[in-house]
């Protein structure tokens, strides 16, 4: 039986996910096939043909747009706000949200009792699956934002000594620094870093983003998002087989 999925995205290049899944299809001798899907926007989405499909991914920066095309929505996705994997059963679209489930266990080995305050760069659709573990784990959040909007969210020129100090966990969800922007870098006090602080970064392509260099320069264990990938991305095929 043959099963045909995709990758949603505005630009995908970067993106690890096609030769992932067909190589493990491959692996697994499964006549299953995974493409790129590239939209300039959302509304373009109305003309894929699902019908030949059974699921697809979404990615940046369509994780939150997607919601109003799908029928249902699993109670995670619901709460985050962002979905990331769709399973298509007859004709019927429901959205989940596996970055969540990819970020809390690439993470979960890092944690120590000093990390009680997180800092995630970026408000989009990664940063709510982000900021759910975060509140599952009864660790506090702070976003930063290019327009602060809310109470919890702060500029990034408000990134002080004191900000860096007392948030030991810093989580980059935007894409500044990945290919084949690879000599972008967010403008922080990296100098402020510690080796008590976790740097993580979702980018996963280059594999070590001038983000993580700066951490790493400064002391600070850092971590690229290829296991969230994965992780998340064996969550998907699950859901899919269910």
């Amino acid at each position: 039986m043959e099963k045909h999925f995709f990758l949603l995205g505005k630009s995908l290049k970067h993106s690890f996910s096609k030769d992932y899944f067909n190589n493990k299809f491959k692996k697994e001798n499964l006549s299953y096939s995974y493409s790129n899907i590239e939209i300039n926007a959302i509304d373009e989405f109305k003309s894929i043909d699902l019908q030949k499909y059974n699921g697809f991914n979404v990615t940046i920066p369509y994780k939150e747009q997607i919601i109003p095309f799908l029928n249902d929505l699993s109670a995670e996705a619901k709460e985050i706000g962002a979905v990331n994997t769709v399973k298509i059963s007859n004709g019927k679209l429901t959205g989940y949200n596996t970055d969540a489930y990819g970020f809390h266990f690439s993470l979960k080995p890092f944690l120590k009792n000093i990390h009680e305050r997180a800092l995630i760069l970026g408000t989009g659709g990664a940063s709510k699956a982000v900021a759910y573990v975060f509140e599952k784990l009864g660790i506090n959040v702070l976003f930063v934002s290019r327009k602060p909007t809310t109470e919890n969210q702060i500029g990034y020129n408000d990134v002080n000594e004191y900000v860096m100090k007392f948030h030991t966990i810093i989580v980059n969800t935007t894409p500044v620094g990945m290919y084949p922007n690879n000599d972008d870098l967010i403008n922080l006090p990296y100098e402020c870093l510690t080796p008590e602080h976790i740097v993580y970064d979702l980018i996963y392509n280059p594999e070590e983003t001038l983000f993580l260099q700066m951490a790493k320069k400064n002391g600070a264990t850092a971590i690229n998002g290829l296991q969230m990938l994965r992780l998340q991305a064996e969550k998907a095929w699950q859901i899919w087989n269910e």
